[in-house]
């Protein structure tokens, strides 16, 4: 696997109604340091293939894209849709960040 690769597959782990950031997600995929990366990486994906870049979020709890934008509108929709709340453009990460148990990295990523 390439490292886009590596990334997008971190990214489809993502549970539905939860968040990870650029910065888990790259080091996930073996990318400290990475978070950077990780956008370039859900850019380059194929189209249609459903990865569910709406859950990779910042640091900070925010949408990371212009808020004047259509894909941050729809970062948004998709979130609200899973019971992601979002308050005053930020996510309570104590709440919705995903926290991927010891099973999942090993039994999940292969690499």
């Amino acid at each position: 696997m390439n490292k886009n690769e590596k990334i997008q597959y971190i990214a489809r782990l993502i549970p539905s109604g939860k968040v990870a950031t650029y910065g888990q997600v790259a080091d996930l995929a073996g990318f400290p340091n990475g978070a950077r990366m990780v956008g370039r990486a859900l850019a380059a994906a194929p189209e249609g293939s459903q990865i569910p870049w709406h859950r990779i979020i910042n640091s900070q709890g925010k949408i990371s894209l212009p808020k004047d934008s259509n894909a941050y509108r729809e970062q948004m929709e998709r979130l609200r849709s899973e019971g992601v709340i979002i308050t005053n453009g930020k996510i309570k990460m104590s709440e919705y960040c995903w926290h991927p148990d010891s099973a999942t990295l090993i039994l999940s990523i292969p690499f």
